[in-house]
């Protein structure tokens, strides 16, 4: 056999497509109709309707725009449903562009100190490669979210408005990025050229002073204080002046955060199950608590959050919302799309072989607000609060399959009551730590 194309095999290639029907159909079909509307499978709707046997009541649907703010918006949405419960209200916001402010810039000295621990280094070596890929990107972590608002804590979104750039935050990260990625190089040639820790850190202490300027211009300053305020259903005025952004997360949200644990979902040879695991490098706040993830088989995490829907509170949670979702029906289904029909070929990989081989991934976070359990009390479809607006889907909530759950959920966040003894004990062990560039590592 060669090596090469030749122009027999070509001549093979193209007898065998004009030979067969088939493909001949599903030409004409994809090039005048498009892919995915082509292979969608229109009898999936029938299955995967919008009516659930749990159901939580929401406020208005929440918008990201164009950013990669998913898993602030997942967090707050969360958040919010505690004070939209408790105070009788028919709709409130938490400010995102607040928590992605401190986000962008722990990320950044988060960086910065990475760049100062790996001095030694080569600048091609794959850990450098790899910490000035993405420097402050969007995406983010549970454990990350937590770390900022007990930090920070939270604002109503009137106090801090959205912006043009929070709403569209491309130009920002690639102006931000040029940056830190020139503070890293001065760092590196001034260690290079003598300078001790000490001088090195008050330099870095110089850059963020740039970087809290680029934000303040691009997202406003953050409030120091904010005042609550909100009419209930039955038309009483709730308001409370003066509070500082953790006054009113305690008061408000009332949310212990140590309590809620990541579960994930990895079934690779390398991370076996009942293990804590956490991964090098991954972060924002440099004394935060490190990202921790509880890895169990598949059904372990569909119980917890089960038992938290129950208990009527929503569930964050992460996953791969690339493959087999139908954005206009909000359909995620394994079966929307019929790829092997049309193409006459085979997608045989498993879940963990598509996390090896870079496949899949978490790539979004969003919120359970609900399920439907058969008379057997087993999930076959789920509720999906996404943040993308009101079009996508039914007025911006999508359909989950218990089948597509399995295939391309990576990670849930429940409190840790739900949590058996067994998994309980396993975190009082000491972390597996994985990788930076572990598949477990991607950021929603």
């Amino acid at each position: 056999m060669s090596k090469h194309i030749t122009p027999d095999a070509l001549a093979r290639y193209s007898s065998d497509f004009n030979g067969d029907r088939a493909s001949r159909v599903a030409r004409d079909a994809v090039t005048s109709g498009g892919l995915l509307k082509t292979c969608q499978n229109p009898m999936i709707s029938r299955r995967d309707n919008y009516e659930f046997s749990l159901t939580l009541k929401q406020g208005a649907i929440t918008h990201q725009k164009q950013s990669g703010r998913c898993w602030l918006f997942a967090a707050t949405n969360v958040m919010r449903f505690r004070i939209i419960k408790k105070y009788n209200l028919e709709n409130f916001e938490l400010s995102q562009s607040y928590l992605l402010f401190w986000d962008k810039l722990e990320k950044s000295n988060w960086f910065l100190e990475n760049i100062l621990d790996t001095l030694e280094e080569p600048t091609d070596s794959r850990v450098i490669c790899h910490l000035l890929s993405d420097p402050l990107g969007d995406g983010g972590q549970w454990d990350m979210m937590a770390n900022l608002v007990s930090k920070y804590g939270v604002v109503p979104k009137y106090s801090m408005p959205e912006t043009a750039v929070s709403g569209s935050t491309r130009e920002m990260n690639r102006v931000m990025t040029q940056l830190l990625r020139n503070d890293a190089c001065a760092l590196r040639q001034a260690a290079k050229d003598g300078c001790d820790r000490g001088a090195l850190e008050a330099k870095k202490e110089d850059m963020l002073k740039d970087v809290y300027r680029m934000l303040c211009i691009c997202l406003g300053e953050p409030p120091k204080t904010v005042d609550m305020e909100a009419r209930d259903k039955d038309g009483g005025f709730i308001c409370e002046r003066g509070l500082t952004p953790m006054e009113f997360f305690k008061k408000y949200v009332n949310m212990d955060l140590k309590d809620y644990i990541s579960l994930i979902n990895a079934p690779t040879a390398d991370k076996p199950f009942y293990h804590k695991y956490t991964v090098s490098m991954l972060g924002n706040v440099k004394e935060g608590n490190p990202v921790c993830y509880l890895n169990l088989p598949i059904e372990e995490l569909k119980k917890a959050a089960i038992a938290q829907l129950k208990d009527g509170e929503p569930v964050w949670f992460g996953c791969d919302m690339g493959p087999f979702v139908n954005r206009d029906s909000g359909i995620m289904d394994p079966e929307v799309y019929d790829f092997s029909d049309f193409f006459q070929v085979q997608f045989p990989m498993d879940k963990g072989q598509r996390l090896d081989y870079g496949q899949s991934l978490m790539t979004h976070a969003m919120v359970f607000q609900g399920v439907n359990l058969t008379d057997n009390g087993e999930p076959d479809r789920w509720r999906v609060e996404n943040s993308w607006g009101e079009e996508p889907g039914k007025k911006g909530y999508f359909v989950m399959s218990d089948q597509w759950f399995d295939e391309y959920m990576y990670q849930v966040v429940v409190n840790k009551k739900y949590l058996t003894r067994a998994q309980l004990d396993i975190l009082d062990t000491e972390a597996i730590v994985l990788k930076p560039w572990d598949p477990m590592g991607s950021l929603a």
